[in-house]
């Protein structure tokens, strides 16, 4: 098999490096597919000083032409988008359906952040002071740093990069190691739609090397950071003491709440679209059901039918229902994770091992149903980020909505019900950033609001408006014309 070598953009030129870094297809990991750059603390630097050069060029170009060049790069992604997909699916292993629709929503950020040329950017004030004008306006606050995951490895760089440049900002942007080639084909499409030289630059590489050249540089203005709770705490710590404004996305434990009076067809495949599509492996992923007693077995038998009929190959294939899973160490925590939980006492309804035979040498889990869950397992607490459901049976609207606010995480939660009053209960006590009424917990769109509540994030959400708070800083401006 030919291993693809591609540069990356610094400063608005496409380089290589003295040292590369290997990027596997989960298929297959014996061999890897993809070579990216390792560049060095020196080199990261330089792309500050290109990204500083970059931000002095872009904060000065007229709104409505930066609004040109996202629909641009919009624009080019769709063009582009049977070739992109194939390298979300190459590094990723999601299906060829979930990396087509990850392509058009990535598109999708950039078409809609480039309508924020010709929204408000301030107001009007009133002064108590004689013949005088006052206002407050937003401006960018500078060279923001983007770090990425591997699990939407070109929509999480976009709904970062297509706000933070809609503002006037320049990004370095550090993809994950694992899924570096999309992000580079998301440089690729800006540069090609006119992105001044250094507005973009893109840090692949070894974190270990390179993680205090990143952090540490005099002129970066803020860190914007999806990943595990771990490295984001770290993070907030770290850039506190500096003033360098901090947004996170981070870790989250979602449910999924089915009443006695849903409709039980439409609750089984919201929880399967949600729990095991992209493998599991999305934030939002249902990872928790709490269904009411007097339907939980027939809840049960429908889930374990539908999950049985789940078709697990390479994202490639034709009928692929699930994917594998991003990495070989990642699949091996997944199954750990599995194995605690049947130790703790949980029952595994369906799967719970990885396949053997011609899937042998991918990353994948069989998609696992587990029961017989307490409150206190493992499994009912913390991430797994696999195709992996926990259900437990509770009584009542009551304990359903205590069980979801059991948690130290609150990013998404979901409720089938047929009760106009069970759906508002729900929604106003439920303590997560996205909630849910008989849909998917997954599945939010560039223009809604997006983040969680307590250790799921940070007070910044990203989406819609409300992303451009982060990457604007506000200025009030009185003249006196008497």
């Amino acid at each position: 098999m030919s291993v693809r070598t591609m540069e990356t953009l610094a400063g608005g030129r496409w380089i290589g490096a003295g040292a590369w870094v290997d990027v596997f297809d989960p298929v297959d990991v014996r061999e890897p597919v993809v070579r990216v750059p390792a560049l060095s603390a020196s080199a990261v630097t330089a792309i500050y000083e290109a990204a500083a050069d970059g931000f002095a060029v872009w904060r000065r170009t007229p709104a409505l032409e930066r609004s040109k060049i996202l629909a641009k790069a919009a624009s080019l992604l769709r063009v582009r988008a049977a070739e992109i997909a194939l390298a979300v699916v190459t590094e990723n292993g999601k299906t060829l359906g979930e990396a087509r629709g990850e392509v058009e929503k990535s598109a999708d950020f950039f078409e809609y952040y480039a309508g924020a040329g010709r929204e408000p950017y301030g107001a009007l004030l009133n002064d108590a002071r004689p013949d005088t004008r006052t206002s407050y306006q937003r401006e960018p606050i500078g060279v923001v740093l983007a770090i990425t995951p591997w699990n939407d490895p070109l929509i999480t760089p976009s709904r970062k990069l297509a706000p933070a440049l809609a503002a006037g900002n320049a990004v370095v942007i550090k993809p994950a190691g694992e899924t570096p080639a999309s992000t580079l084909c998301l440089a690729r499409a800006l540069h090609d739609a006119g992105l001044p030289a250094g507005v973009l630059n893109v840090v692949t590489g070894r974190t270990s090397e390179i993680s205090g050249a990143l952090l540490d540089d005099p002129r970066l203005a803020a860190v914007t950071f999806t990943g595990s709770n771990e490295v984001g705490d770290d993070l907030r710590a770290r850039l506190a003491a500096r003033g360098v404004r901090f947004q996170g996305e981070l870790g989250g434990k979602n449910a999924t709440v089915v009443l006695a009076d849903a409709q039980l067809d439409k609750a089984v495949a919201g929880v399967v679209a949600a729990a095991f599509g992209q493998a599991g492996q999305r934030c939002t992923a249902t990872s928790r059901v709490l269904v009411e007693r007097a339907v939980a077995g027939d809840f049960l038998a429908r889930l374990r039918e539908r999950v049985a009929a789940l078709r697990l190959g390479p994202g490639r294939e034709e009928g692929t229902s699930v994917g594998p899973l991003v990495s070989r160490g990642h699949r091996d925590s997944v199954l750990d994770d599995i194995a605690t939980a049947v130790k703790q006492g949980a029952r595994v309804e369906l799967g719970g091992d990885a396949p053997a035979g011609a899937l042998a040498h991918g990353c994948y889990v069989n998609p696992t149903i587990l029961t017989d869950v307490s409150p206190d397992m493992d499994v009912w607490r913390e991430e797994v980020f696999g195709p992996v459901v926990a259900v437990r049976v509770v009584d009542g609207l009551d304990q359903a909505i205590a069980e979801v606010n059991d948690s130290r995480y609150g990013l998404a939660a979901a409720v089938f019900t047929t009760s106009l009053n069970a759906a508002h209960r729900f929604a106003g006590e439920v303590e997560c950033g996205q909630i849910a009424v008989n849909t998917t917990t997954s599945g939010w769109d560039v223009h809604q609001p997006f983040g969680g509540f307590r250790s799921s994030g940070s007070a910044f959400k990203e989406q819609g408006a409300e992303a451009l708070r982060f990457y604007t800083r506000v200025k009030t401006v009185a003249i006196t014309f008497g």
